[in-house]
């Protein structure tokens, strides 16, 4: 029996995933109106969502693989059958075609939701400038999706201010100028190299030609992890799928101790291109963060987390796949209102927790009930660094010191 558990306790250390502590998102020079946005797939889907609801502070998106805002209208089978070709369901077949998600009828919604204030004024989007990118190949977002998408933009958007870009021979990824698989493979980490930077083409059509030349000579900013749980009121971001953890990429100029005027990207990944998926790849390698680096640009890597059964492949919600948001694609829906928080703290506008470490000594069972720690198989385990403490009882005491938020370790404050 000791021996058991012995190799029991030494599997759960050599699966648990480890992380440095989590920092809480900082406040930075950011004037939030020059807030732009990007996506691939799912992450398309969601860039337009905000891009939408949000259009106040919003001055461009760029999109690869995406549709028409609301397309899906909280439906799976219209969300895989006719907004995307990505349903499971052999018995049903790809309704995709010109026109098949309905674009008059989205404009409608669009309208009804704005006047109610349920998203912001129609007449923002005017003010943005539109980036899309559709594959020649695309077997999962098919061009004619895109097509659709820039249909929708050019009711509120000027042909002059879209730049639509669909003569690349390409499959269903976020292309590259060098870096990934072969430009027509489908498959992970959804990053092909096409010959063809798509997110410095996006970003110079959206804040404009006059960006500096990307750094290709190393980069000389940092990449950051931070809480993700502080951004929604139950502080549990899993329930929505969303991770615990984000990432951000803060340039050089953009810390603090320069203080340089500063804006915000949010890159939003696609399905099964989040870190629990394929680590670091799309955060690393898509091609942001060398333009980020001379343009004085933050660049926001939220994480989504896989929700079993309703979202095993980690997409955003952009379709409403727990049945439990029908606000999904408001501004109020639960992904996007912890995207909007975390825009505002970059911005200035809330500000970070106290970081000071603290203290909390109590049985393994307390510092569960208080969520400092959680159970798994009778034995406690440290939110955050899943650091093992015993069995998960009211007889073992453990100190746990909280490093970051939602992020203890065994040890003191001494």
């Amino acid at each position: 029996m000791r021996n058991w558990l012995a190799v029991f306790i030494l599997a759960v250390a050599m699966t648990s995933r480890l992380h440095a502590a989590p920092v809480s998102l900082q406040n930075f020079n950011v004037d939030i109106a020059q807030t732009s946005v990007s996506g691939l797939s799912s992450g398309g889907f969601m860039a337009v969502q905000f891009s939408v609801a949000y259009s106040s502070i919003i001055r461009g998106a760029g999109i690869v693989a995406g549709g028409p805002y609301y397309c899906a209208q909280g439906d799976t089978e219209t969300a895989t059958r006719r907004c995307s070709c990505s349903g499971f369901n052999l018995t049903s077949s790809c309704e995709v075609a010109p026109g098949s998600t309905n674009v008059d009828k989205l404009v409608e919604i669009t309208g009804r939701r704005a006047q109610g204030g349920a998203i912001d004024a129609t007449a923002y989007l005017a003010n943005q400038r539109i980036w899309l990118f559709s594959g020649q190949q695309d077997s999962i977002v098919p061009p004619p999706v895109m097509q659709d998408l820039y249909n929708y933009y050019r009711n509120y958007v000027g042909e002059a201010a879209i730049r639509f870009r669909k003569d690349i021979n390409a499959e269903h990824a976020f292309p590259t100028e060098s870096y990934g698989n072969p430009c027509t493979a489908l498959g992970k980490p959804y990053i092909n190299n096409c010959g063809f930077d798509a997110a410095g083409e996006l970003l110079k059509w959206i804040y404009g030609d006059n960006l500096r030349t990307r750094n290709t000579n190393g980069l000389g900013g940092r990449l950051v992890e931070f809480d993700q749980t502080e951004f929604f009121p139950d502080r549990r971001p899993r329930r929505h799928g969303m991770a615990d953890i984000g990432y951000a990429y803060i340039p050089a100029s953009c810390d603090k101790s320069m203080n340089q005027p500063c804006r915000v990207h949010v890159a939003f990944h696609g399905c099964r291109q989040n870190a629990d998926s394929i680590d670091d790849v799309f955060i690393r390698n898509a091609g942001y963060n060398p333009w980020a680096d001379t343009n004085n640009i933050i660049v926001l890597y939220p994480q989504t987390a896989s929700t079993f059964g309703r979202n095993p492949n980690a997409c955003w919600n952009w379709f409403d796949f727990n049945r439990d948001d029908p606000d999904y694609a408001n501004k109020n829906g639960r992904q996007m209102a912890a995207i909007k928080a975390m825009i505002d703290r970059v911005a200035g506008l809330t500000t970070p927790p106290d970081p000071a470490p603290r203290c909390f000594t109590a049985s393994n069972a307390e510092h569960v009930f208080a969520g400092r720690a959680h159970d798994w198989f009778f034995l406690a385990l440290a939110n955050g660094s899943n650091k093992f403490m015993g069995l998960n009882n009211f007889f073992t005491l453990t100190t746990l010191k909280q490093t970051g938020p939602n992020y203890y370790v065994v040890g003191n404050c001494l």
